[in-house]
């Protein structure tokens, strides 16, 4: 199993932005994606302590579903295949559908252009006990409209703000919000993209529009700097997954979910005193 919770501190310490409100753009090139801080070593060791931690978060989920206090958004953010749909599948495939939920966010319909763009994404916050985890996220108003000149940087520091706030909101009115982008080298990446042409299985993911993406890779690595120091705060911290391993990169999103849940200290409601000793005939 992955170290203790105060371990895990440490080890998270230098993945994580200052939330110290300064909003310094927060480097990305000192942190190799091919790391694994929660490895133990071996891939299969780490592979077991994935799946453990996977039904540990189902327990964790039922009883979040049960106590009803407390709602989680887990945001992932990342490049093109960063891993956003192993890591849903990896850590999250052991829990009940009733009460985990996703949304895979895509360019913004007319309709919801015609409307500010956090309206699309408030609709979708989890309700009273239920865990909403993003593929893709409002991050995306910081990231393509920058990356290409859509918006001015007066702009682009107003949203930070904006997003701040409403996230100061969500977390005001019982929302956990955990923040991971899904940190992968540009070789990493082509790698992947080539798999995907490469495999007929998988090519439907791939479009010549990803080349285009690529080319920008410093831009988007520029932009995810500045975003990740502009809105990493104490009520919605980043954490940066090296994700080069798509097993490492689960077992890190998964331990920082188990460790933030057990942090609520979740409790089971009262039941009806006519059930003591109730017999079932």
């Amino acid at each position: 199993m992955p170290p203790t919770d105060g371990a895990n501190k440490a080890l998270l310490a230098p993945w994580q932005p200052p939330v110290d409100g300064k909003g310094k753009p927060f480097p990305l090139g000192g942190l190799k994606a091919s790391a694994k801080p929660f490895s133990r070593g071996d891939r299969v060791e780490d592979k077991r302590s994935v799946d453990e931690l996977a039904i540990e978060l189902d327990t964790l989920q039922d009883l979040l579903y049960a106590d009803r206090r407390y709602k989680l958004l887990v945001v992932l953010q990342g490049t093109d295949t960063s891993g956003k749909d192993g890591t849903i599948r990896g850590v999250f495939g052991r829990t009940s559908a009733l009460g985990v939920h996703t949304v895979g966010w895509k360019a913004p319909t007319e309709h919801e252009r015609a409307r500010d763009y956090l309206w699309r994404i408030h609709q979708q916050m989890p309700a009273a006990g239920e865990v909403m985890i993003f593929n893709r996220s409002h991050y995306e108003d910081v990231l393509v409209p920058v990356v290409n000149g859509w918006i001015t940087p007066e702009q682009t520091r107003q949203r930070f703000a904006q997003i701040n706030d409403f996230e100061r909101l969500l977390a005001e009115t019982g929302t956990v919000i955990l923040k991971f982008m899904l940190h992968i080298s540009f070789e990493e990446q082509g790698q992947r993209l080539q798999e995907r042409v490469d495999d007929p299985t998988k090519r439907w993911k791939f479009s010549l529009g990803d080349l285009a993406v690529r080319r920008q890779w410093t831009e988007y690595q520029q932009a995810y700097e500045a975003l990740l120091g502009a809105t990493s705060t104490p009520w919605a911290p980043w954490t940066v997954v090296p994700a080069d391993s798509k097993t490492h990169r689960n077992l890190m999103v998964a331990t920082v979910v188990r460790d933030a849940l057990k942090a609520l200290d979740l409790r089971y409601p009262p039941s009806d005193p006519a059930l003591t000793g109730l017999k079932i005939e």
